[in-house]
């Protein structure tokens, strides 16, 4: 194996827009990011576009991106990467379909609804798996089945279905659902009945009693065929590990055949396991010999979509001092050789509450390479310092070269 190892940390969504309530700025460069800021001044900084031309800015196109897949050829649907993780074996006539159990509002008809929160509340995972055995209990059959994933993130797979377009829920946030529906019958009726299996259901009387959100309707949305990635270990020679709370990363990884670390904890909220995601980092890469890590932050992701400036920002020092932080002072330590890349996947700016395809900034640090310059990570300074990568799937070329 090398004697070099190398680390991505992906802060999901954390780049933004320039935010008036923040003097212009964005919640990068208001963050207090000591760490971040000393390792600018020794890395190259610049833009990376990670969304090809045409492609929806998803997390699922953005993070194959990352990983060195270029999504034009490997992406299949976000469902099918997600089924991987929860274990499922796909056919090749089955569609995977993200089932969501999302927030709406409980006046008029369903279709007049307006959806709240995408996530019910960030919901655990055990609440979840006792609302979808009752939708499953209730609506599952041979053509359709049900399969938990974590917190609000499920599955349903479609047996002999077709991939068909449908509206993510995040997108509209605040609007009323009627126009969004699926125009496939069979899947429109499951979601109106599952609005009448959970509204009343007693977990989610429980969930309000204590001012959370209910999880009262499920969403179906990124409907994809079987994937089929290549190994990441055959394209470039490197054993590879992937640390994430969410299964569209932990899919991925297993398409690709990387190692998947569950972390204790490690929920994709803004309350998550840093910490045992950057000690698990740090075990992988100098206890167990791999050459390669790829540490997935969800939280910023989710405080863009729920709109909360103060909790990004929050999100986004979390990174900082909790993973990003712990890991360069495990790597200085152990004395080992490292390169390391910081980026998002794709920007989530707070006043959309949805994914763009803007670039987003990278820094890329070698250990080895004396770099001097005055920058700060951020969106604007990596406009400022002229460095551009136009396809995304080649910026883990230059982390490795």
């Amino acid at each position: 194996m090398e004697d070099v190892k190398y680390i991505i940390i992906l802060g999901d969504g954390m780049s933004d827009e320039l935010i008036g309530a923040l003097g212009d700025k964005t919640p990068l460069m208001v963050a207090d990011t000591p760490c971040i800021d000393l390792l600018a001044k020794k890395s190259e900084l610049g833009l990376v576009h990670t969304i090809p031309k045409g492609m929806k800015p998803g997390s699922d196109t953005a993070n194959l991106s990352v990983l060195g897949y270029d999504p034009v050829k490997y992406y299949s649907g976000r469902s099918p990467l997600e089924a991987l993780s929860i274990g499922v074996d796909m056919k090749e006539t089955d569609i995977a379909i993200r089932c969501n159990l999302v927030t709406l509002s409980e006046e008029g008809s369903y279709e007049d609804k307006i959806i709240i929160d995408h996530s019910s509340g960030e919901i655990s995972t055990e609440d979840a798996g006792v609302l979808l055995e009752a939708v499953r209990d209730e609506l599952e059959n041979e053509n359709y089945k049900y399969y938990k994933g974590t917190s609000y993130r499920h599955l349903t797979i479609w047996e002999n279905g077709k991939v068909i377009p449908l509206m993510e829920p995040h997108d509209i946030l605040g609007k009323r659902i009627g126009k969004y529906l699926p125009k496939d019958e069979a899947l429109k009726s499951m979601m109106i009945k599952s609005y009448d299996i959970l509204n009343e259901h007693p977990l989610n009387i429980e969930r309000k009693k204590k001012g959370l959100n209910k999880a009262n309707s499920i969403w179906f949305w990124g409907a994809g065929t079987k994937p089929a990635l290549s190994s990441f270990e055959e394209k470039y020679n490197k054993k590879g590990a992937m640390i994430s709370a969410v299964d569209l990363l932990k899919g991925i990884a297993v398409g690709a055949g990387m190692k998947v670390i569950d972390v204790p904890g490690a929920n994709g909220t803004l309350h998550t396991n840093y910490e045992g995601k950057a000690s698990a980092a740090i075990d992988v890469l100098l206890k167990q010999n791999y050459d390669f890590v790829y540490i997935h932050v969800e939280a910023p992701d989710e405080m863009g979509h729920q709109g909360n400036i103060e909790n990004k920002i929050k999100a986004i020092q979390y990174l900082d001092q909790r993973v990003i932080k712990p890991v360069v002072e495990g790597m200085e330590v152990s004395g080992e050789d490292y390169r390391m890349l910081i980026m998002p996947d794709h920007p989530t700016p707070i006043h959309l509450r949805t994914h763009t395809d803007d670039p987003v900034p990278y820094l890329l640090y070698d250990n080895r390479v004396n770099i001097k310059n005055s920058y700060r990570y951020n969106e604007i300074d990596a406009i400022c310092s002229g460095n551009v990568i136009l396809k995304g799937y080649t910026i883990i070329d230059r982390l490795f070269n």
